[in-house]
C-alpha cells in the first residue's frame, strides 16, 4: 500500500483534478437538476423533470442526467415496458452534492433582496459616471 502523501493542488488551479467535478456542479442544469430530485426525494421521470424545470430543451436535460450518472450521481432505472419507463433519483453521492446544490439555492433566495438592491446602486452608479467624449 502506498502510504506517500498526496499534494492537493488548490481547486483553483488548472491542473487540479478536482477542477473537473466543480465544472459539473457549477452547470446551471446540474444544479436545478440535483435540487429538483433532492426536493421531489423520489425518483422521477424525464418528462416530468423537463417539466418542473420549464426552459431546459430536452437534448439539455439528458446530456445533464447522462452527465450526473456518469459521476455517479444519479441513478437511471429502465423499466421493461412497452413503451420503456425510465426514472432518474439521486445516488448517496447526488445526494450529499444536492444537499450543497439546495444549501446554495436558499442562501440565493434568503438574500436576494440584497443583491438586488447592491445591482440597483451599482447600476446606478455607472449610469451616473462621466463618459468619455470619443
Amino acid at each position: 500500500m502506498d502510504t506517500t502523501p498526496s499534494v492537493e493542488l488548490p481547486i483553483y488551479q488548472p491542473d487540479c483534478p478536482a477542477r473537473t467535478v466543480i465544472e459539473l456542479l457549477a452547470n446551471k442544469w446540474v444544479f436545478f437538476a440535483l435540487i429538483l430530485l433532492r426536493r421531489h426525494n423520489a425518483p422521477m421521470r424525464f418528462n416530468e423533470m423537463r417539466r418542473q424545470l420549464g426552459t431546459v430543451t430536452q437534448k439539455m436535460l439528458a446530456q445533464t442526467l447522462r452527465s450526473l450518472e456518469r459521476d455517479g450521481l444519479v441513478r437511471r432505472e429502465v423499466y421493461p415496458t412497452v413503451p420503456p419507463r425510465v426514472e432518474y433519483s439521486l445516488t448517496e453521492l447526488g445526494g450529499e452534492a444536492a444537499r450543497l446544490a439546495l444549501a446554495i439555492g436558499d442562501w440565493s433566495q434568503e438574500h436576494l433582496g440584497e443583491i438586488e438592491a447592491a445591482r440597483g446602486v451599482h447600476d446606478a452608479k455607472a449610469a451616473a459616471e462621466p463618459q468619455p467624449l470619443l
